[in-house]
């Protein structure tokens, strides 16, 4: 069992020269964005095979989530420390154990393991408030969201606080939170969900709890680094931001993480701890009598085959999986090499699996006269490793349950659309178009919404002619995109001879690997930077 790197002699901490009899010391376990991942993960992120597992290949899963969280704080709290457990959002979507169970699975692990708080993901609103407040009603400690104007929603008003404090070791830690106001268009929180500035909410947060004489305040956000690190210089009182929603490892031992753990911005520490249950991030925090931060240190754990799952957790998993494995364990089809579905590639670029799911969804409506298809990135949730390939791994690539939608547009309602797909690649969001039946060239040193888009050209006949700004085109996406999801407000309305009913994209895509033999992925340089 691997302990943190902070694990060092807690007596050594509270004999360290220097640091006065007031000073206080407090360890913050954190994960974000598990996103399901009840079950362990392999190396691409999708669900774990028993092979793979009896190998030593695995990781995360709610089981090792729970060792690792109970190790850690059993031995600190024997020791005197001072523990909580914080969840950065978006506990729900992206594994059957979802699709499923409808976060009754999460609500029951989180409970077992003993969360102290859970900031609201904008994927918690993925069916809905109703699910969200089902899920609410099941736990014990406090789902909290700052920036959310809930006077309007009989389910949610009165079940998501503000902010909240936690008695810990005889102080008082107040939490603050922010959801990222672009989740109406990444989920469907619904009309009644209002949301606020990020920053302004924040601080009225804080102004409050410093009126309570509360000292010490964490922010627990799902808004991404960088506005977490916007927020952290700008929000006066915060004392570390715990964050989810960008999946970003910090860690000061992994030559591919995005930065170091905790990332100072001024004296504020920050952090994340990727995503998928892979890795535990622990924050240490020294404060000094007038709650200022003296210390921050840390680093974020990999829960690998060293983390022998909790023996209880495992049982009950393989419980609930057994309805659904039959259906998981089905072979649809095999891959000649691994097909690339990361967040950070698909999100940005062309990639292997935008490529296969777009090409997929066209081949299957093409006999209608549709002639091009886009898949958002944001919808491609894992890759598959090389081999069979399982139903199961498809359903974790695309556990949305979107279905085919058809519709039309003119040529310069494409371009806006693809203009909208290019314009927050920096900040590797979803809506970054995969496509097919169509090429397009992107400038990223013009200015977002300010003609990115350079050149597009569209199938026709063997080949590719330029698109006509003036020709209306018909095109299929799914049912989330074509409703205005990720930013296509411009595929929305009633006016686009639409029909959003058509079948499952998982199951789309299941068909189509299944008619190509042994599948090739592949990249043709549909996509292009100038």
């Amino acid at each position: 069992m691997r302990l943190s790197p902070l694990m060092l002699s807690t007596a050594a901490l509270s004999l360290s020269a220097g640091m006065a009899a007031a000073d206080y010391t407090l360890h913050i376990l954190h994960i974000n964005d598990l996103h399901s991942r009840i079950e362990p993960i392999n190396r691409f992120d999708s669900t774990c095979s028993a092979e793979d597992e009896g190998e030593g290949k695995c990781f995360g899963g709610v089981a090792r989530v729970a060792t690792q969280i109970n190790a850690l704080r059993d031995e600190l709290t024997a020791a005197g420390e001072n523990v909580i457990v914080l969840d950065a959002g978006d506990q729900f979507q992206g594994s059957l154990m979802y699709t499923t169970y409808k976060g009754k699975v999460e609500a029951e692990f989180m409970e077992q393991i003993g969360f102290d708080a859970m900031a609201v993901g904008n994927h918690e609103f993925d069916d809905g408030p109703e699910k969200l407040a089902e899920f609410i009603d099941k736990v014990s400690f406090p789902v909290i969201s700052g920036n959310l104007d809930l006077s309007g929603s009989n389910l949610l008003q009165g079940k998501v606080a503000n902010h909240v404090v936690l008695e810990v070791g005889g102080e008082r830690i107040g939490m603050v939170s922010a959801l990222a106001t672009d989740t109406v268009e990444t989920s469907s929180p619904g009309p009644t969900v209002v949301f606020q500035d990020e920053i302004e909410a924040l601080q009225e947060d804080v102004a409050a709890l410093e009126a309570e004489g509360v000292t010490k305040i964490i922010a627990l956000n799902h808004v991404g680094l960088a506005d977490d690190r916007r927020i952290a210089e700008a929000v006066e009182g915060l004392d570390a931001v715990v964050g989810g929603h960008s999946h970003t490892l910090l860690s000061n031992s992994d030559e591919d993480a995005a930065g170091p753990y905790p990332l100072m911005v001024g004296d504020v520490p920050v952090v994340q701890a990727y995503a998928y249950s892979k890795y535990l991030g622990h924050l240490t925090l020294t404060f000094d009598d007038a709650g200022a931060v003296t210390e921050a240190t840390g680093d974020t754990i990999l829960l690998d085959a060293s983390v022998t799952p909790d023996a209880d957790i495992v049982a009950r998993v393989a419980e609930l999986a057994g309805p659904i494995e039959e259906l998981k364990a089905r072979v649809i089809g095999e891959t000649a090499e691994a097909i690339e579905g990361d967040r950070n590639v698909c999100r940005v670029q062309e990639c292997a699996m935008g490529n296969l799911v777009a090409d997929a969804m066209l081949a299957r409506v093409a006999d209608q006269g549709v002639t091009i298809a886009i898949a958002n990135a944001g919808g491609l949730r894992a890759s598959i490793d090389a081999g069979e390939v399982t139903m199961g791994e498809v359903l974790t690539v695309l556990p949305f349950q979107n279905t085919l939608s058809t519709f039309e547009i003119t040529g310069a309602g494409l371009v806006e659309a693809l203009e909208n797909g290019v314009s927050q690649v920096e900040d590797v969001k979803g809506r970054f178009p995969q496509v097919a039946g169509m090429t397009f060239t992107w400038d990223p040193s013009v200015a977002p919404g300010e003609g990115r888009i350079v050149e597009v050209m569209v199938a026709e006949g063997d080949g590719f002619v330029p698109l006509d700004p003036e020709k209306t085109y018909l095109v299929t996406t799914n049912n989330y995109v074509r409703n205005g999801g990720d930013g296509y407000a411009m595929f929305a309305g009633d006016d686009k001879n639409a029909y959003d009913f058509g079948p499952d994209l998982a199951d789309v895509t299941a068909e189509f690997l299944a008619d190509q033999g042994a599948y090739q992925p592949y990249t043709d340089g549909r996509i292009s930077q100038k």
